[in-house]
């Protein structure tokens, strides 16, 4: 702890009174001010709640966590790089091709989503323009005094919690002024070095970059941005922070299930193919869809059926901005960020990196945030080595093994790694990816989840929204930026760190 803050942080609170206020007023500040969930079923089960109207607070830190001010500012300032760096990717067909044809043998997922594009290819896609909201997850790593940032992975479809992330930064800026100066070790209100984020409006004015775009509508309906999302959403608060900062700017937003979307969209009969929502609620007000914001679809269990991807398919060939499209999705697999982080001694001629970003100041900020990361082929040396480390049970604990998905609860951690290969065939080992562990400083927080307080050492996990609209032909970039940031945080006895999974909690920043 005093290696990043040089004293005792947080303050120990005084016995029971002191953790019961501080805990009353986050639950009022919070659902007062939505950084709030839907309860999950074990909680709240659906005979308690049958109209589905209850939330509770989002789980948060007592406190903000200490981060290094130096690792923070690296983070949001390559942001607009990596932006660019992955919708390079997204353009390259043949290069994601090819990492696609390396991993569909063990995975089913990933070979569908390949299939949508091949069909959508076959037909001619109608639309050049693409849109990201990517965030781009940190850790801090710690070797000895020196601590910089490395990257946890790159996500390219729903990024999560960018609402409640602002909401957070907003509690504990209130707690430092209003709380904190009087616990009995008090925090003086200016001690805190604590940023602003602007996360919500920050991509918010990436929907509304690309809805201007898209111009308006040749077939005299009005326009529209549609959040496509999962059935029985519960964090449809960190959504809906989104829809209204873009409906402040006079944007009409709807919320479509994944699943209905065969039901309420048609395309219209021309050659743009225009998508056409048509309200549920009043059938004759029809709009078209300028920008279809995915935050479903990101894995298998969104596609039950055949016409979950017959859906997806209706999306990516219309007119409408895909946010993502299905190849923008593919640039996020882990065997990109594994191709990338390659070194050039390892690599057939240039690294893959520099063949992207041909600047050699921008390429060497971001190779600075790459860690050690594997294939698990049978082919390559570097291949056949991380077989080695991942099947030994004294190597494999300075490893996570990752498959080629987004959200939490899908990777295997150390010791669990040579256990699960013995569970896949060997021909498929190389859909996963092996990484080194990020170290991190050790920290201690106090985490509000439920109503109750889990006290104890913490690992933080920083993320860099940015929002990137470029056309997939042209290659031009018409909006580029960084757009605030995430701090998730869980007990340091925890592997996983996704909030919506409940392994994480919402946190914000104290700059050290």
């Amino acid at each position: 702890m005093a290696s990043l803050t040089g004293h005792s942080y947080p303050p120990a609170l005084d016995a029971s009174l002191e953790r019961d206020r501080l805990s009353q007023t986050i639950k009022d500040w919070s659902i007062a001010n939505g950084l709030a969930v839907r309860p999950p079923p074990a909680f709240v089960g659906q005979n308690q709640d049958p109209e589905g109207i209850l939330a509770i607070n989002a789980p948060v830190t007592l406190f903000p966590s200490p981060f290094p001010k130096s690792c923070f500012e690296e983070a949001k300032a390559i942001q607009t790089s990596y932006n660019e760096l992955y919708s390079r990717i997204s353009q390259d067909e043949e290069f994601l091709g090819r990492l696609v044809q390396e991993v569909v043998g063990g995975d089913e997922f990933i070979a569908k989503l390949w299939n949508v594009h091949l069909r959508v290819k076959e037909e001619g896609y109608v639309q050049n323009l693409s849109l990201g909201l990517f965030r781009s997850d940190y850790m801090v790593h710690q070797d000895g005094a020196h601590l910089q940032i490395k990257q946890v992975e790159f996500n390219t479809i729903a990024s999560s919690f960018g609402g409640l992330s602002a909401q957070t930064s907003l509690l504990h800026q209130h707690l430092a002024q209003t709380e904190y100066p009087l616990l009995n070790e008090p925090i003086p209100a200016t001690s805190l070095n604590l940023p602003t984020n602007n996360s919500a409006q920050g991509l918010a004015a990436g929907l509304h970059a690309a809805y201007q775009a898209y111009g308006e509508s040749t077939l005299s309906h009005p326009t529209c941005v549609i959040f496509l999302v999962q059935d029985g959403e519960r964090n449809i608060f960190d959504q809906r922070h989104l829809e209204y900062a873009l409906q402040k700017s006079s944007v009409p937003v709807f919320r479509l299930p994944f699943s209905q979307v065969l039901t309420h969209t048609t395309l219209a009969d021309t050659p743009s193919r225009q998508l056409l929502y048509h309200l549920p609620h009043n059938p004759s007000k029809i709009f078209e869809v300028a920008v279809a914001y995915l935050r479903a679809g990101y894995g298998p269990g969104d596609y039950p059926s055949p016409e979950a991807w017959e859906a997806r398919h209706r999306i990516e060939r219309s007119l409408a901005i895909a946010c993502p499209t299905i190849l923008t999705q593919l640039a996020g697999m882990k065997k990109v960020q594994q191709v990338l982080a390659t070194p050039p001694t390892l690599a057939s001629g240039p690294s893959t990196l520099g063949k992207f970003v041909p600047d050699p100041a921008k390429s060497s900020a971001l190779w600075n945030t790459f860690t050690n990361i594997y294939p698990l082929d049978g082919e390559s040396a570097a291949g056949q080595e991380a077989r080695r480390l991942a099947t030994d049970p004294v190597e494999c604990q300075k490893y996570v093994m990752k498959p080629q998905r987004e959200g939490g609860g899908n990777n295997f951690y150390r010791g669990a790694i040579p256990e699960q290969l013995k569970t896949i065939p060997e021909e498929h080992w190389n859909s996963f990816i092996l990484m080194e562990l990020i170290t991190p400083p050790p920290l201690q927080n106090t985490i509000l989840r439920q109503g109750k307080l889990e006290q104890g050492g913490v690992i933080c996990e920083l993320g860099v929204y940015g929002t990137c609209l470029w056309d997939q032909k042209t290659g031009e970039v018409k909006h580029n930026e960084e757009a605030g940031y995430l701090l998730r945080t869980k007990g340091n006895q925890s592997e996983e760190g996704g909030v919506a999974a409940g392994f994480g909690c919402m946190d914000s920043i104290a700059l050290v």
